[in-house]
């Protein structure tokens, strides 16, 4: 038996240090348990590219977390305003209004208050989002699709900054530390079986946080709760979000909830690891599909690529590529697109080709019918409209007619050669069933009932994203209930 603490975080990612930060800011002694070693550290944190959505109205609330904009940042740029009624917006669309309504009012309501603690309360930085969310137009930069702050060195340098900002404040992380089993006392948690290599030993808590990330992790979970084929996709992140909080939870008589055939899955290049990479981050990714078209092996487009901004459709098209023969696509550009291509798209490990005609390129896209892909590109080009003009910053309504699967902005024809394409599969980011948990972020048992000193956060909690996901949004849902669950299982320890 270990001596105990007062909260207990599970998980070392952005939610469960975002609750330890705000646990011990209460006054309560707390123990984060890390089942990664130290040079594994973080969760899927640690992977994500950084985005970060969240209300803001106009430049002064940018200001506030980008204090040190420039003077001529401020004249040429267009940050415009995302209102909460855009966030709930796009949250209630992209989820097919399945989503609990009172999670998505916190998470919005508190999502810039929670990024302004951070930042100032435990030093977090923020960055403007050129080039992925603003390409300059006549001379100025117009942010788009609800983004314009990003964590200042993406995920890595997110990460670091919790971990520093934990260790400041006199956190204990702890690190190849496993959550095998719930401590009980009576209906109340009571702390954590920690397995540390092949032993174990109990740590008492007054109060335990779940945030140890979804089950993307575990192949036999994807195979048996996503459907057939799960099991063949990669996994972008953490090699340990196998779903052991969500485990240990459901042991101990929490209920299930929200979607749990669901998932936040993406185009990634064919080759990438079976797990992330950290030294590639979230490179192998490729989401500049909407200045080009995707093919599958039978040479056909199969998704509209530019239904909406990249943000609205990248969490589900990795689906779609799932269902394809072969579960693969190519993602085709013509010299038109180049200099709108994501920064992922000049690393070195990617599967790319070129080719100086359509023709050429057709014999180098492997496993794909040359005929039918010639075909496809010929009856695209001719169905594009030149009726508006192209805009990448707007739904510009630039559109094909009369196709089977038509494109509905930023379409232009394939015809500026050298052309070229990439080759994807499919890479999972986490999954979308979990717990249920008050709006308190206590768990909730089978009963209906909230269970004592229990409480959740981030990934693992089920009810708030259903079948596709707006960009950004999981990190801020992370650090929203990651602060919850902290501040109340602060409370729930004796600290007011």
């Amino acid at each position: 038996m270990s001596s105990g603490c007062d909260v207990l975080v599970v998980g070392a990612g952005n939610a469960a240090m975002s609750a330890a930060l705000a646990a011990r800011e209460a006054g309560a002694e707390v123990v984060v348990l890390e089942r990664a070693p130290e040079g594994e550290r973080g969760g899927n944190t640690a992977f994500v590219g950084g985005a970060l959505r969240m209300v803001y109205h106009g430049l002064e609330d940018i200001q506030q977390l980008v204090p040190d904009l420039s003077d001529e940042q401020k004249a040429n740029s267009d940050f415009g305003a995302y209102t909460r009624e855009n966030f709930l917006g796009d949250l209630a669309e992209v989820t097919e209004y399945q989503s609990d309504p009172d999670l998505l009012e916190i998470m919005v309501d508190r999502s810039f208050e929670t990024y302004k603690w951070l930042g100032q309360n435990h030093g977090m930085r923020f960055g403007l989002m050129y080039g992925r969310q603003a390409f300059k137009v006549n001379g100025r930069f117009k942010f788009f699709g609800g983004l314009a702050v990003e964590a200042w060195g993406g995920g890595p340098e997110w990460s670091r900054g919790l971990f520093t900002a934990a260790e400041r404040i006199g956190v204990d992380v702890r690190y190849s530390s496993r959550a095998v089993e719930l401590l009980r006392d009576g209906d109340a948690v009571a702390g954590v079986r920690v397995g540390l290599g092949s032993s174990a030993y109990d740590l008492p808590a007054r109060a335990v946080v779940l945030a140890s990330g979804g089950f993307q992790a575990n192949t036999e979970w994807r195979a048996k709760y996503l459907g057939p084929g799960w099991d063949l996709a990669h996994v972008r992140g953490s090699r340990f979000s196998t779903g052991d909080g969500i485990r240990i939870a459901l042991d101990f008589g929490a209920i299930a909830n929200g979607q749990w055939s669901g998932c936040h899955a993406v185009g990634q290049d064919l080759n990438a690891p079976k797990f992330g990479d950290r030294r590639i981050g979230d490179g192998y990714q490729k989401h500049s599909y909407p200045f080009g078209i995707m093919v599958n092996a039978n040479g056909e487009r199969f998704v509209d690529e530019a239904a909406h901004f990249r943000n609205y459709t990248y969490a589900k098209y990795g689906r779609r590529i799932l269902e394809q023969p072969g579960h693969f696509a190519w993602q085709i550009f013509d010299q038109k697109a180049v200099p709108f291509y994501r920064d992922e798209y000049h690393i070195k490990e990617i599967t790319k080709v070129t080719a100086p005609t359509l023709e050429e390129l057709a014999k180098k896209l492997d496993g794909v019918d040359p005929d039918a892909f010639l075909r496809t590109v010929r009856e695209f080009n001719e169905a594009v409209s030149d009726d508006v003009e192209f805009n990448p910053n707007v739904l510009d309504g630039r559109s094909t007619r009369g196709l089977r699967v038509n494109k509905s902005n930023w379409a232009r024809r394939l015809d500026t050669p050298p052309y070229e394409a990439y080759a994807v599969g499919v890479g999972v980011t986490f999954t979308f069933g979990g717990l249920q948990i008050t709006n308190d972020a206590q768990v909730i048992d089978t009963d209906g009932a909230p269970i004592p000193a229990l409480f959740a956060a981030g990934e693992m909690v089920g009810g708030i994203f259903y079948f596709n996901y707006p960009a950004g949004s999981g990190l801020t849902s992370g650090a929203v209930f990651g602060k919850i669950a902290g501040t109340s299982a602060a409370r729930a320890a004796g600290f007011r």
